[in-house]
């Protein structure tokens, strides 16, 4: 009988960690986006490999980050301006079909033995104009999809958990397929797994919740979004935090090709286990927030995920063996998730619905505007001291505003009581 017991409460843990999956429209976006996204990261880990294999440089892998990236910085608040006002669904069909094409472009010019370095850059920068637009708007979406604030932390907890558990499994389909069939077929899969997530967007059945937002300038309402941000404490708090690790730790993973070659000796197929036991760390943080219930633990907790990121990263610097390196990553790729999705989580629990997109948008710049920035400054100091202490300078600063966060919580969780 007490055997029964543990079971009925194990199903019921189990069944609570997914309670966002009862909702219909998010059931189906979640199953587009799985197959999608496990095809985005089989092409990420054929895309530094090629990068590499090309070029035999860390500074062009900077170079390839930052012009993925670095569109956001300039383009997601006009974005998220746009997120507060015109049909959400259908910008983010667009943000799929486009990054398609360029997935199929790649792969011709790979299996055709074209492909140029500055091909690669070509491709990064349009993908990355896409993604300054489809962050804002997937955000803001969430909510109008799922229509309930009661489901919205755990659909943000099973959204990372999603992304995660591509991470974790594709770049290890990846590292294979690279030393089996060549790069070309990874942008390949990619392009055809874009069809999933197309359907889920065009099968939902979803009322827009912003077309009636009133109409004003887009510098009015860009201005008006960062007054909001930086008046209001708890999100300017937030958003300096996500900001400085987006600048000074997550360009780490520009380096995972480095460390896998040059300091590990190893071949692809140790990059995609590098990159996986990353995904599993962030995937173990995932599910561990869609246990979670109430959100008055978040704030500490995003203190003390930013205190792991930062000393995962401090050692894996220092690391030059395998095993550790990996257990290393595990435990970076924990403190990195937990810390993110709490913040998003938190972001979209205190602001104002009206200014829902404008805010998204500048929580995506803060580790999508500024990290391509860091990727090009860490590139370029790497080329002059070495990947190894780059990383380590980088962590110092991470853990340092981790520690003056620390002196803020009080202020976030006070907005919660609102």
């Amino acid at each position: 009988m007490n055997r029964l017991l543990d079971i009925r409460s194990y199903f019921q843990k189990v069944g609570f960690a997914f309670r966002a999956l009862k909702n219909k429209n998010f059931k189906i976006f979640f199953l587009g986006q799985f197959v999608s996204l496990m095809g985005a990261w089989i092409q990420n880990i054929a895309l530094g490999w090629l990068v590499y294999r090309l070029t035999d440089s860390a500074v062009w892998l900077g170079i390839i980050g930052f012009s993925g990236q670095i569109p956001a910085l300039f383009l997601t608040p006009f974005a998220g301006v746009f997120a507060d006002r015109i049909n959400r669904r259908k910008v983010l069909i667009a943000t799929q079909i486009i990054p398609m094409v360029m997935a199929f472009s790649m792969a011709v010019l790979i299996l055709t033995n074209s492909v140029l370095v500055w091909h690669i850059v070509g491709v990064a920068l349009i993908n990355g104009i896409v993604l300054a637009f489809d962050n804002p708007f997937r955000h803001s979406f969430l909510l109008e999809m799922i229509r309930d604030k009661e489901l919205l932390q755990n659909a943000i907890a099973l959204n990372s958990t999603l992304f995660n558990s591509a991470r974790f499994i594709g770049p290890m389909i990846g590292g294979f397929l690279i030393a089996v069939v060549g790069e070309g077929y990874c942008f390949l899969i990619n392009g055809i797994t874009f069809t999933a997530v197309v359907v889920s967007l065009l099968v939902i059945k979803v009322s827009p919740t912003n077309i009636n937002a009133e109409r004003k300038s887009i510098i009015f309402d860009l201005v008006e979004g960062a007054k909001y941000a930086f008046s209001f404490k708890p999100i300017r708090f937030l958003l300096i935090l996500v900001a400085t690790t987006g600048f000074f730790g997550m360009p780490f993973q520009v380096f995972l090709p480095v460390f896998a070659r040059d300091i590990l000796g190893g071949d692809s197929q140790l990059l995609g286990f590098l990159t996986g036991a990353l995904g599993a760390g962030a995937l173990t943080g995932a599910v561990y927030l869609a246990s979670q219930k109430g959100m008055k633990q978040l704030p500490r907790m995003i203190f003390f995920a930013a205190i792991a990121f930062a000393l995962g990263l401090m050692a894996l610097s220092l690391s030059s063996n395998i095993s550790l390196s990996l257990i290393l990553l595990y435990f970076t790729g924990f403190g990195m998730i937990v810390q993110y999705a709490s913040t998003n989580t938190l972001i979209q629990s205190i602001v104002d619905d009206s200014k829902r997109g404008r805010i998204m948008a500048l929580y995506g710049m803060s580790f999508l505007g500024v990290t391509p920035v860091g990727s090009l400054l860490l590139g370029a100091i790497s080329g002059k001291v070495g990947v190894q202490i780059t990383l380590f300078a980088s962590s110092i600063v991470c853990l340092g505003a981790a520690v003056l966060f620390s002196r803020r919580i009080n202020f976030v969780k006070a907005a919660l009581d609102y």
